[in-house]
C-alpha cells in the first residue's frame, strides 16, 4: 500500500480551498503552509495567460527529510505516507534543509516542524483528507497507487503525469496533469519585487525576464506573481559553528602533526592546543544547541538517536574528539607531553570533525551548492588555516622555539589550498542551474563584495602576501604573522556565512 496524490491542474481554479481546508483541519497558524497554490504568468500583454499550481508534501518513498531528522521525529508509515511526531522534534531544521520542495515549516505555536501528513488520522477511519472533500472542482485525488483498481492508480496509468524534480531520486508520490511545467522548476523564473502596474517605475519592463527566455528558446518565459513565504533557516549561528569548529579541531589536529614530526612539543602543543580545543569545542555546542527552536530537548540527540543522521554522528564525533581533547590535556599539564599512542586518534577524530559537516550538508538534498565534491576537502583546509592561525596567535603566551615558521608555512599552504577550492566551487562547471545561481551571488550578485572584498582578497590574498614577505622566519611571531593570522580567521568567517547565505538563496518552490 502506498498511498499519493494526483492533482490536476487542468481542473485547478486556484480557488484556495485546499489551503483553508488544510489550516482548518490541522489548525495550521497564520503565516505558514502545509498545502498552497502557487501564480505564474506567461506571455506578452494582450497575450498573456495565469496558471495555478498546488504544492505540498510529496510523500516521497525516499525521502531525504527522514534520512537527516536526528531524532526520528519523521518516518514513513507502512502505507506510505511520511508522517511526523512532534513529541521528538528538536526544532534542527535540517528536515527542511533536506526537503527538495519546501514542504516543511516550523511551527511558531510548537517550535517545531510540521507539514502535510495525509490527514492521516482521517485516513485510518476510512475518510479522505480534507483538501480532497473540500475542492469544488474534484481536481485532488488521493488514494493507493499499488491498488490497480483504484482511481489515483488507473489515472497515473493511463494519463501523462508529472513529478517535481524526479533527478532528485526522492520518488515522489504527487502526481500532476496538465501542469505548466515552469511551475515545477523554481529556476525558471526569478521573484517580483512587485506585481502592481501601478508600482511599475518609468520604463521597466515587468515582463523582460519573460521576453528574454523567450528570445533565448529556454521553456521558460514566466513570470511569478504569488507565492507563500520561504525564509531562510540557518543563519549566523550555523555559520559560527562551522567557523568555531574549524578552529576547535584545526589546533590539535596541527599540533599531532607536528608531534610526529618532533621528538617532543612544549606548552603550545601540549597545553595550549588542547585548552583552545575544548574552549572552542564548547562554544560550538553552545551555538548548535541554541540554534535548535526546541533547545531544551538537545539531549534528544542522545536519548532518541537516529543512526542515519550526520546530526547524530557529528555530535558522536565531537563527543568523542572532545574526550580526547581532555586526555591530551591531561598528559601535558600532568606529564608535560604526549605520547603518539594519543596523538594518533586524536588527529583521526580532529580531521573527522573538521569533514563530517560535509556528509551533513551533503543530507541537506534541498540545496544543491552543499553538494559540492570539493567542500570535504574545503573544511580540511580551512581547519588547517584556522588551527595554524590561531596558534600563531596564542604563541606569544605560549612561546616554543622553532616552531613560528613551520606554522606561517602551514597557514600559507591552507589558504592558497583554500583559495583554490574555493574558486573551483564557483568557476568549474556547475551541475544544475540551483548551483548557478547560486554561485552567481557569489560571483556577481547580491554577495559579490564581500565575497571578492572579505574572503577572496582580506582574508586569502592579503595574508599570503604578508606570510610570503616575512620569508618564514623562525623566532617570534612578527606582525605581519599576527595581521596574517587575525585577517585568515575574518575572512574565513565571512566566507562561512556567505556559503550559508547563498546555498538557502536559491527558491525550492
Amino acid at each position: 500500500m502506498r498511498y499519493g496524490f494526483v492533482i490536476d491542474q487542468n481542473r485547478c481554479i486556484g480557488c484556495h480551498a485546499c489551503t483553508v481546508a488544510c489550516k482548518e483541519e490541522h489548525n495550521v497558524p497564520i503565516g505558514v503552509y502545509r498545502t498552497w497554490v502557487k501564480y505564474i504568468e506567461k506571455g506578452e500583454f494582450p497575450d498573456t495567460k495565469r496558471y495555478f499550481s498546488v504544492l505540498r508534501c510529496n510523500h516521497c518513498d525516499d525521502a531525504p527529510c527522514i534520512e537527516i531528522c536526528p531524532t526520528v521525529a519523521l518516518f514513513r508509515r507502512s502505507d506510505g505516507i511520511v508522517d511526523f511526531d512532534n513529541s521528538r522534534c528538536i526544532g534542527c531544521k535540517s528536515c527542511m534543509q533536506a526537503c527538495p520542495y519546501d514542504a516543511l515549516y516550523i511551527d511558531p505555536n510548537t517550535r517545531t516542524a510540521a507539514k502535510c501528513n495525509f490527514c492521516a488520522h482521517r485516513v485510518e477511519v476510512g475518510l479522505e483528507p480534507a483538501c480532497v472533500i473540500v475542492c469544488p472542482e474534484q481536481a485532488i485525488l488521493a488514494g493507493d497507487l499499488d491498488d490497480p483498481g483504484s482511481r489515483i492508480s488507473r489515472t497515473v496509468a493511463t494519463q501523462k503525469t508529472s513529478v517535481r524534480k524526479a533527478e532528485k531520486g526522492t520518488k515522489p508520490k504527487l502526481f500532476y496533469l496538465g501542469v505548466e511545467g515552469d511551475l515545477l522548476q523554481p529556476t525558471m523564473m526569478e521573484p517580483q519585487s512587485t506585481h502592481l502596474w501601478a508600482d511599475k517605475k518609468p520604463g521597466e519592463d515587468l515582463y523582460a525576464l519573460a521576453r528574454e527566455k523567450k528570445n533565448a528558446s529556454t521553456p521558460g518565459a514566466a513570470r511569478e506573481v504569488y507565492d507563500v513565504p520561504h525564509p531562510q533557516l540557518w543563519g549566523w549561528k550555523i555559520a559560527s559553528y562551522l567557523w568555531t569548529k574549524s578552529i576547535a579541531a584545526g589546533v590539535l589536529l596541527i599540533a599531532a602533526i607536528l608531534l610526529q614530526t618532533r621528538h617532543e612539543g612544549g606548552p603550545l602543543l601540549n597545553v595550549a592546543s588542547p585548552i583552545l580545543a575544548l574552549i572552542f569545542l564548547g562554544i560550538t555546542t553552545l551555538l548548535l544547541v541554541f540554534d535548535l527552536k526546541r533547545p531544551e530537548r538537545f539531549y534528544y540527540l542522545l536519548t532518541k538517536p537516529n543512526l542515519k543522521s550526520w546530526l547524530v554522528l557529528g555530535g558522536y564525533v565531537l563527543l568523542l574528539y572532545g574526550l580526547f581533547a581532555f586526555l591530551w590535556l591531561f598528559s601535558g599539564f600532568v606529564k608535560g607531553s604526549v605520547s603518539r599512542l594519543l596523538s594518533w586518534p586524536t588527529a583521526f577524530f580532529a580531521a573527522l570533525s573538521a569533514c563530517y559537516s560535509a556528509f551533513l550538508f551533503a543530507q541537506a538534498k534541498g540545496r544543491d551548492l552543499w553538494q559540492s565534491p570539493l567542500f570535504l576537502w574545503h573544511l580540511l583546509a580551512q581547519t588547517l588555516a584556522a588551527g595554524s592561525a590561531t596558534l600563531i596567535l596564542a604563541f606569544p603566551l605560549f612561546p616554543e622555539a622553532g616552531l613560528a615558521g613551520t606554522l606561517g608555512k602551514i597557514l600559507a599552504l591552507s589558504l592558497a589550498f583554500s583559495l583554490a577550492m574555493i574558486l573551483a566551487e564557483i568557476y568549474l562547471t556547475h551541475v544544475s542551474e540551483d548551483v548557478k545561481r547560486a554561485t552567481d551571488l557569489l560571483k556577481k550578485g547580491a554577495f559579490s563584495q564581500s565575497f571578492w572584498l572579505l574572503v577572496i582578497g582580506v582574508g586569502g590574498f592579503f595574508p599570503l602576501v604578508l606570510l610570503i614577505s616575512s620569508g618564514f622566519q623562525e623566532g617570534e611571531p612578527n606582525l605581519s604573522y599576527v595581521l596574517a593570522s587575525l585577517f585568515a580567521l575574518i575572512g574565513l568567517w565571512v566566507f562561512e556565512d556567505l556559503w550559508v547565505k547563498a546555498g538557502q538563496a536559491v527558491s525550492l518552490s
